[in-house]
């Protein structure tokens, strides 16, 4: 019997081959030695190459770098110094037209100081998107898995290599290889044994493991596939094991979109004076979630394990065995595989809390406040004003009010009640709030977690400074054991301490707040710098990045539109002159076989503003086309604007600032996003004639 054994280190992922020692085979060998299959390549899709008789329709973009072969083939490169003026290379695949899932495996390596992106660009798209990106040098290939869902939609892949400059950097592709299947799905047949990867210990680790064919008596299970066949598996053993609780760990690779649905495995135990077996799910922050744990010791032969994931963020599943002697027998794992359908019928379908959602603008949703004799809390809009600001949705819509002055009471406690969530789930809370007025901020707005007994379980968050009269995002992460649901209370003890408290854009989803999906191509909100605009060199002014208000007094917005306390883009005024003129661009999009919505917020306040307009640019250099424009002071608030368009040529979006008359002439933009398709409420671009002749002008 020929028998091998593979470490695989976490740190690389490269694969170290060693002998495995006899001692090694008296319990897991002489049980698992009929339990290999034989080796199967899997099925390789179009978009594969591994680079040996050259490129297999790869091209470099003409717009950057070029990629190199390898004289000696096997791989393609871009080294820092054949960039030249360029800072980066693009590789750019056939279109492919993969409608099922499939998982790319890319074997790399990054030299010195670089990173490399992956990028779907989807056919009549304006944008593309990016999947996965590493920037950790390594004396060694490495090996990234990402996850390619289904779709209708051709699309070519896009890998971004940015070597820095400076010798000896560079970034390699040795072998693309597009399976189908999900990434987290592996028989240890490749010798890339599809990322997984092993937590190094000095003592216990897993190991791919291999034999002959199984004999005919073999008592192993019946059902398992290519039962009867040679093939490879993952095994981990107590024999070296010195210390108490010794782990060992098998990750997959973390996956790049969100898993509903049914992983399923084969396995193999002995437990001779104890090892404890585990399966979990970890997050992005590094959370764990254990998914399953065997309920027998030992078993005679491969059993066939499903267990449904419910996540709703990336994750990796992790193997972990653990050991109290060198007498803990051991665990095999093969054949892991994962279905978008459920394996059990009675698991409840993944819960979507967006029903807790609300913005106001067609009423209270499923909120409601206690008792109809003393409601507090009043949906109220805001006509655009220089005076009061309005609602955080629009500028001119709908939020909820909490105002002693609606109510004959010297003072009031007012209870907004939102719907019953499931229990067992961690949802993340956002809201925004507006404070003005109140001497006191203790309890102007508390949040209380209540049971379905209408009990108060837990005070998650109380305000607890005074606001800039600007809307403040909020983030709470929560998890309770039953069914609960979130209450906003506002307390006013006497009149003439209290203001006025609003609250809109109620969200809730699952998972952690921490854990974000990221900003999409298409959306910027500044928090992070400029997302690819670009100043235009011809005019005579420059857009700026603040935090924040503005300088200058009675103009310029008091905070930011995407969480009161970040970034956006501003003119100065008191840095220009009347008339001059600020042209921040998009970078070159690609345009679109179908309508555009352009969505963004803009702030026109201060007596003397001057214009805003949105102009689109054909790469063929005629003149701007206008697509929106709005003159003079406009509100307090932070408006949004809505633009169609349809452009399917190359293009370019210019938000154009030009000062007006006096130094309060700032003009703010935020939160802009690209969106497929016809906006659905055009009519928001509706121009406004400028303040409003009542100081506190509310509608209920």
């Amino acid at each position: 019997m020929h028998l091998f054994a593979i470490t695989i280190p976490q740190a690389t992922n490269t694969v170290t081959f060693r002998p495995i020692l006899s001692k090694e085979l008296e319990k897991p060998m002489l049980l698992l030695c009929g339990v290999v299959r034989a080796q199967q390549q899997q099925q390789l899709l179009p978009g594969s190459c591994n680079f040996e008789l050259g490129t297999c329709g790869y091209t470099t973009d003409p717009e950057y770098s070029s990629w190199g072969m390898n004289e000696e083939g096997h791989l393609i490169t871009v080294e820092s110094a054949f960039l030249q003026d360029q800072d980066k290379a693009v590789l750019v695949s056939p279109v492919l037209d993969q409608q099922d899932w499939s998982c790319v495996r890319l074997v790399y390596q990054i030299t010195g100081q670089g990173s490399l992106l992956f990028h779907i660009r989807p056919q009549s798209d304006n944008f593309d998107y990016q999947l996965w990106t590493a920037n950790k040098s390594s004396d060694s290939w490495l090996i990234a898995s990402v996850d390619l869902p289904n779709t209708t939609i051709p699309y070519q892949i896009l890998l971004e290599g940015q070597p820095e400059s400076g010798s000896g950097n560079s970034v390699a592709i040795f072998e693309i290889h597009i399976v189908p299947g999900y990434c987290i799905e592996c028989n240890f047949e490749e010798h890339h044994l599809c990322g997984y990867s092993n937590s190094w210990n000095p003592n216990v680790n897993w190991y791919v493991g291999g034999s002959l064919p199984r004999e005919p008596e073999s008592n192993l299970l019946e059902s398992h596939p290519n039962s009867n066949q040679r093939g490879h598996y993952m095994y981990v053993d107590s024999v070296y094991a010195k210390h108490f609780q010794e782990v060992a760990k098998l990750t997959s690779p973390m996956t790049t979109v969100p898993m509903a649905g049914c992983l399923s495995f084969f396995y193999h135990r002995d437990q001779e004076r104890g090892n404890i077996f585990t399966v979990f799910t970890r997050d992005q922050l590094g959370h764990y979630e254990e998914i399953w744990r065997p309920e027998v010791y030992a078993t005679s032969s491969w059993t066939h394990i499903s267990v449904d994931i419910k996540a709703p963020h990336p994750l990796e599943v992790v193997f972990e065995v653990a050991f109290n002697s060198a007498k803990g027998g051991y665990v095999a794992i093969d054949d892991i595989s994962f279905s978008p359908e459920f394996c059990h019928t009675d698991t409840e379908p993944s819960f979507d809390p967006s029903i807790a959602n609300c913005d106001f603008e067609n009423g209270l949703c499923l909120y409601y406040q206690e008792r109809a004799e003393s409601k507090v809390w009043s949906r109220v809009s805001v006509k655009p004003n220089t005076y009061r600001t309005g609602d955080h949705t629009t500028g001119t819509g709908c939020m909820l009010l909490a105002n002693s002055h609606f109510s004959l009471m010297p003072g009031y406690v007012g209870r907004l009640h939102g719907p019953f969530l499931p229990g067992n789930h961690k949802y993340c809370l956002r809201f925004f709030y507006l404070l003005h007025g109140f001497r006191k901020v203790d309890n102007a707005l508390i949040l209380y977690i209540y049971d379905e007994n209408n009990i108060a379980q837990d005070k998650v968050w109380s305000l607890s400074e005074s606001s800039r009269a600007v809307w403040t995002e909020v983030e709470i992460t929560y998890m309770k054991p039953m069914l609960s649901k979130v209450v906003f209370v506002s307390i006013c003890k006497n009149f003439w301490e209290c203001g006025l408290v609003a609250i809109d854009d109620i969200t809730v989803s699952l998972g952690d707040c921490r854990v974000t999906a990221g900003s999409l191509p298409g959306q910027c909100d500044f928090e992070n710098g400029v997302c690819g605009y670009i100043q235009d060199k011809e005019d005579k002014a420059d857009w700026l990045r603040i935090r924040g208000h503005t300088p200058t007094s009675y103009t310029g917005p008091r905070g930011d539109h995407t969480t009161g306390v970040g970034y956006f883009m501003y003119i100065e005024a008191s840095l220009m002159r009347p008339g001059h003129k600020a042209q921040l661009l998009t970078a070159d999009l690609r345009g679109s076989s179908a309508h555009q919505c352009l969505i963004f917020y803009y702030h026109m306040y201060g007596s003397g503003t001057g214009i805003l307009s949105v102009l689109l640019r054909h790469s063929s250099r005629g003149p701007d086309m206008l697509l929106w424009r709005q003159r003079g002071e406009q509100s307090i608030s932070w408006m949004r604007a809505m633009v169609d368009y349809h452009c399917d040529a190359r293009h370019q979006i210019i938000f154009e600032a030009i000062r007006g008359p006096s130094l309060r002439s700032d003009i703010a933009i935020d939160d802009i996003h690209f969106k497929r398709g016809p906006c659905e409420d055009p009519g928001d671009t509706t121009s406004y004639s400028g303040s409003s002749e009542y100081f506190n002008e509310i509608e209920n």
